[in-house]
Parts: C-alpha cells; sequence; structure tokens
C-alpha cells in the first residue's frame, strides 16, 4: 500500500519538529553549561551538577592505580583552603587508561576516604572516552571557545568551570593541582 500524500506530509512535519526539539535541547545545555547534567554520585544516587550553581569547580576525572593518584592529596587540600569561598571539585572515576580504576564504586569510595581523607564530591565510575564516553565528558572536550576542545588523553585531566558553569580552563594531568599556575586560575575565578 502506498502512503498517501497527507500520511507523507505528516511524517515530514514530525522530522522537522523533532529536529528543532533536537536543536533547542542542544541550545539548552549550551545555554546552561554543565548544569543540565546529572550523574550517580558514588553511593549510586542522582547527583545533578546544578545543585553547584554558583560556585567555581574543578571537574577532574581520577584514577586509584595511576602515577598521577597522589594528586588526591593536592586536590583535597585546595578543596579545603577554598571550599568555604564557593569552590567545589568533583571527582569522576573512570577506568579508561591503563585500567588504573578497576575497582567498584564501593572500593573506589573507601579508597579515597582512608587513603587520601577525601572529602569533596566523587562521583560514580564514567567513561570519560570514546565509544561510551559519558555525556558530560562529551560536552567538556567540545570547544567551546575556552581552547579546552580535545579528547582526554590521561586520567587527572582537569577542568575548570566559572560560576556561570561555563568552562573556562583545561589543564592536562601533568599540572598539579597546588600549581601557581592552577592556584591563580581558580584564585582569579573566585574573585569573579
Amino acid at each position: 500500500m502506498q502512503p498517501s500524500y497527507l500520511q507523507s506530509l505528516l511524517r515530514v512535519r514530525a522530522y522537522l519538529i523533532f529536529g528543532a526539539l533536537l536543536i533547542m535541547a542542544g541550545s539548552l545545555f549550551a545555554a546552561s553549561g554543565i548544569y543540565g547534567f546529572t550523574l550517580n554520585s558514588i553511593d549510586g544516587k542522582p547527583a545533578p551538577l546544578a545543585d553547584y550553581k554558583g560556585k567555581v569547580i574543578l571537574v577532574v576525572n581520577v584514577a586509584s592505580q595511576c602515577g598521577y593518584t597522589p594528586q588526591y592529596s593536592a586536590l583535597e587540600s585546595i578543596y579545603e583552603k577554598y571550599k568555604d569561598k564557593g569552590f567545589v571539585i568533583l571527582g569522576f572515576p573512570a577506568n579508561n587508561f591503563g585500567h588504573q580504576e578497576p575497582g567498584t564504586n564501593e572500593e573506589i569510595k573507601t579508597f579515597c576516604t582512608r587513603k587520601y581523607s577525601v572529602t569533596f564530591p566523587i562521583y560514580s565510575k564514567i567513561s570519560v572516552k570514546d565509544p561510551d564516553q559519558a555525556p558530560l565528558y562529551t560536552y567538556l572536550t567540545k570547544d567551546t571557545g575556552a581552547g579546552i576542545k580535545g579528547e582526554i588523553k590521561w586520567n587527572f585531566t582537569k577542568f575548570l568551570v566559572d560560576r556561570n558553569g561555563n568552562v573556562v580552563r583545561r589543564f592536562e594531568p601533568a599540572v598539579t593541582p597546588d600549581s601557581p599556575e592552577m592556584v591563580t586560575a581558580i584564585e582569579r575565578q573566585l574573585k569573579q
């Protein structure tokens, strides 16, 4: 049976409406920065990034068996130093590089709290790289105009987000959280 002209017209209209909705959804994420994303906390509960509106955020993909793992100490130190000024660190465990985060969420939480006394928010393990990259990291690695475009190359890549949810800087793993470069960038954002 051949579709009627009216059926074809309705199908085209439906495709146009769906396309417009996709464009609007994309604009919403762009307009809200990272606040449009909700991921699970390390305890498995939904934890919207919108909960951190108005704060300066450092997003970090972490791993417990990496050469950069000792950065947990510096991350916790700068978190403690600036948290009362509107700063937060969000840790996202990922097992994308050298299988350096093989544990369960419970094991990761135990490791972070016992070994490094981490008190900043840690989320459930995600993927930060294709083919199963979490949407947050798809957003973080696209070109947002801040010169941060590009895939994640290793654990402890850091993204600095301003109080409006916009990514303003990217720091590669070798840049330590307590380096003058990063501390200056954090303090600059906290003053705004």
